[in-house]
């Protein structure tokens, strides 16, 4: 079992802005005092960029078009709805934004198979949405593909009993605890867990701060310890910039490399960068307004594709 994969999904923004829907949980997110159509053609620009960052290197990009209707503000970032397995599974997940339900779509299976990818089944937990019930894929789940083990923050957006359904269906053991941010003084659960760690082949970027609880914490560096991770911690301040919302992918040549906006390389220590560097070269690019409208990163963006390929 890989752990990383030379192919990620894109989609480029057409309708990008601060969601409303998503502003009530996810603490990171800000308005930006500028035209809708600015903001979008801003995140546009960062996107194009961030995309050529990665061909440059070799990376598997496919890039899927928005459209403009439905209103989708958040499809900038579809490894919250979707994620793509090596045994030829699709799992497609419950939003808890209405409108982010809206972001997925059948013509993005389509492309992949034009692009020689192969979908065998779909493992579909929608529904929980009718009982409000959410658990936003990859963006919840943190996965380590190689030991088969899940970890998973629970918040609004994360339910521990959805959670553990997916674990049971594709065969991972679940790491369960909550990871809370200061907002206005006060401890608040953090929506997406991989806004706090990132799982590379050989290393975790983890702020270990968040969580609060002893006796979680100690569990989820036992499991990260046990199953060969070099720990590389960042503060809840680097979290802010998004030093947690990182990927490691495989460029040409199965060159790995970990992939961050500037703001959260630039956040980083020396000695961070250099413990990172150990293991990979880092890539980062510029992602400013889609991190402070959307309230996601370079992380968010991506949709590993691990489905197996026509011969």
């Amino acid at each position: 079992m890989k752990q990383i994969t030379n192919a990620i999904l894109m989609v480029r923004p057409v309708g990008f802005r601060m969601n409303e829907q998503t502003a009530v949980n996810n603490y990171f997110q800000e308005d930006l005092a500028l035209q809708k159509e600015a903001i979008n053609h801003k995140a546009q620009r960062e996107f194009d960029a961030f995309v050529q960052v990665l061909r440059t290197k070799g990376v598997h990009v496919v890039v899927v078009e928005d459209t403009p209707d439905p209103d989708t503000p958040d499809s900038i970032f579809p490894n919250n709805w979707v994620s793509f397995h090596s045994d030829g599974t699709v799992g497609l997940y419950p939003m808890f934004a209405e409108n982010r339900r809206l972001e997925r779509r059948e013509d993005i299976m389509e492309k992949l198979e034009e692009e020689g990818f192969i979908i065998k089944n779909f493992m579909d937990y929608t529904s929980a949405e009718e009982d409000g019930l959410f658990l936003e894929g990859t963006g919840s789940i943190v996965l380590d593909r190689e030991h088969r083990i899940a970890y998973c923050a629970l918040s609004d957006r994360a339910d521990e009993e959805l959670f553990i359904e997916f674990c049971e269906d594709f065969e991972y053991m679940p790491v369960i605890f909550t990871a809370y941010q200061s907002v206005d003084g006060k401890r608040m659960p953090i929506y997406h867990t991989n806004v706090m760690m990132c799982l590379g082949q050989n290393f975790s970027v983890i702020c270990l701060d968040t969580i609060d609880d002893k006796k979680e914490r100690k569990n989820v560096v036992a499991q990260l310890v046990n199953s060969g991770k070099e720990i590389i911690e960042i503060s809840e301040e680097q979290m802010h910039s998004f030093a947690g919302n990182m990927l490691q992918v495989k460029g040409k040549d199965d060159q790995p490399y970990l992939v961050m906006s500037s703001a959260a390389y630039h956040s980083l220590s020396r000695e961070q960068v250099s413990r990172i560097e150990k293991h990979c070269p880092i890539l980062h690019s510029s992602l400013e307004t889609i991190e402070t409208c959307g309230g996601g990163s370079a992380r968010c963006m991506m949709a590993e594709i691990f489905l197996p390929k026509a011969e």
